[in-house]
């Protein structure tokens, strides 16, 4: 499999993008096209003590780099010579089975929909990471591509995301959850109302109603369906809350010897636990809805975190999701 990655998106690209993407090629077996200027990818490479690894690398020039300042439309505008840009038209002609990137979000989306294409019947793409919960995981959609929504939009969210919990995180039959303010089905604005009722006629997925906030670590769904404005504010409450409260243990587990004897004692536990609320064993999240694999790898990835991302990019493509995904829409439109 070949991976085409942009290898100047994210706060700390290239370096830990070239050391993620090596990771990747020694660990998960997959070959990787880097899209960037070659002379600094190359610098980049010989100081970081890669060169070996990076020779078996392809680079695909460009003359540009993305910033997450950009406006999301440079991306086929200013900067369509830019390392994104250059990668996805790679992806679009075939010269890849995927594209990751962790630069600017909104110009991924833009780029995922004008130049990849979106699936036929796929009314907006959709941002879908997987986040921490009790015992598991759960899948967010839209976590942030699509601000404004209809709810024929929110059906589609629901069935893409139990498309891809089912076929590449292993859950069967997942719980479909709409995010409201409230359990009871009248409950909420027009968009939540009218979302919950196309999603309680769909036979196609496992629909389990209305799903508070505080359901959502507690196992109450496995996919939460909501709108991009309210499911960024979400995502970043979310990472947010669950760094502040790793911080806060930490601090009681080191104030006193007394404390600091007992975090021996439970040092496992908590690596695990540490480990499991952390984000970044996910690395990301794929842009659902696009004709190919769109990856986005969090903006501040390091390079395991690349390397997790690259290794759910790899899951994604060789799943088969993305005719499951035509299949499903396709019925849903044609029925």
């Amino acid at each position: 499999m070949r991976i085409i990655v942009d290898g100047f998106g994210g706060d700390h690209a290239p370096g830990e993008v070239l050391l993620g993407c090596a990771q990747a090629m020694e660990e998960l077996g997959v070959n990787i096209a880097l899209a960037g200027d070659k002379a600094k990818l190359e610098a980049s490479a010989r100081e970081l003590g890669i060169t070996a690894q990076f020779s078996k690398m392809e680079v695909l020039p460009s003359t540009q780099v993305l910033s997450m300042e950009d406006e999301p439309t440079s991306v086929i505008k200013e900067k369509s010579g830019s390392s994104m840009a250059v990668g996805l038209r790679a992806l679009a002609d075939g010269k890849g089975d995927a594209f990751a990137s962790a630069g600017n979000s909104g110009a991924l989306v833009v780029g995922a929909t004008t130049i990849v294409k979106r699936i036929k019947g796929v009314k907006r793409v959709t941002f879908a990471p997987v986040l921490p919960k009790a015992g598991g995981f759960f899948m967010l959609t839209d976590g942030g591509a699509n601000v404004d929504c209809r709810p024929e939009m929110l059906l589609q969210f629901g069935l893409m995301g139990s498309v891809y919990m089912e076929k590449v995180m292993g859950i069967r039959n997942p719980r479909v959850g709409l995010c409201n303010v409230g359990s009871e089905s009248h409950k909420g604005d027009e968009l939540r109302r009218h979302a919950h009722a196309l999603l309680s006629q769909c036979p196609d997925i496992r629909f389990v109603g209305n799903i508070e906030g505080r359901d959502l670590p507690y196992d109450g769904c496995d996919v939460a369906v909501t709108d991009g404005f309210t499911g960024n504010m979400m995502l970043k409450l979310y990472e947010g809350v669950a760094l502040a409260l790793m911080d806060q243990i930490k601090g009681v587990l080191t104030s006193g010897l007394k404390n600091k004897l007992a975090a021996a004692m439970v040092y496992n536990d908590m690596k695990a636990l540490k480990k499991h609320m952390d984000y970044n064993e996910y690395g990301g999240a794929p842009i659902m809805g696009a004709q190919k694999p769109v990856f986005k790898i969090h903006g501040s990835a390091k390079a395991s975190t690349v390397k997790n991302a690259l290794r759910l990019t790899r899951d994604f493509t060789q799943s088969g999701i993305l005719e499951d995904i035509a299949g499903a829409v396709g019925k849903k439109e044609n029925g």
